[in-house]
């Protein structure tokens, strides 16, 4: 099947549903155990740390060097811009945003009078908004220069994020149900952290 068919905007819709159905799945994972291990949910972020890093650079960055030395273009200026501007964006949502890092008791951002998990689920959220754009970029990329290399990285690129989406679901989950939450509300919270990505 030739995936040039397909419009990037629905290629798009079709990975970011996948990096929202790992979120699912990880915040399943609260019907499965009765406690969890803070060693072990910190060994698996560690672990979607990595991945996102991997996945951040080889299927974002590098592709973006490589189109600019293509484009007889400066490789690393478009590239440096445009990681130093992610990086203002994410702190202007993460300083505007009320939100709760796990492990803390005093909220960042705006004061608001949002209760502990919601804050909790926002700072989460925060963090899925440019991994949704970041997968509409790369497939959006398929619309300018639609080689088989481009759908290799964007594919890439939504599975790394779908990866360290699974422990990100967890993480959400896991804490809310041992801070006294139903199973059902904790995972319903835990997915509800992902839903971002595909709109």
């Amino acid at each position: 099947m030739d995936y040039q068919n397909f419009s990037p905007i629905l290629l798009t819709f079709l990975a970011t549903l996948f990096t929202y159905g790992m979120t699912v799945a990880g915040a399943a994972v609260v019907f499965l155990f009765k406690s969890y291990s803070k060693k072990t949910l910190d060994g698996m972020l560690g672990f979607a740390a990595g991945v996102m890093i991997a996945a951040s650079f080889w299927s974002l960055l590098q592709p973006s060097i490589e189109l600019s030395t293509q484009m007889g273009k400066n490789p690393i200026l478009p590239a440096a811009i445009g990681f130093i501007a992610g990086g203002f964006f994410i702190r202007l949502i993460d300083f505007l945003l009320p939100h709760l890092h796990m492990g803390e008791d005093k909220p960042e951002g705006l004061s608001s009078s949002f209760k502990r998990v919601v804050l909790l689920t926002l700072a989460v959220t925060i963090h899925n908004i440019p991994e949704g754009l970041a997968v509409g970029v790369a497939f959006g990329a398929l619309g300018i220069q639609g080689t088989s290399a481009n759908l290799i990285g964007a594919i890439t690129l939504a599975l790394g994020i779908g990866i360290q989406n699974f422990p990100e679901g967890s993480a959400v989950s896991l804490p809310l149900r041992g801070e006294g939450f139903s199973k059902s509300k904790s995972f319903f919270i835990g997915q509800l952290s992902g839903i971002v990505e595909p709109i």
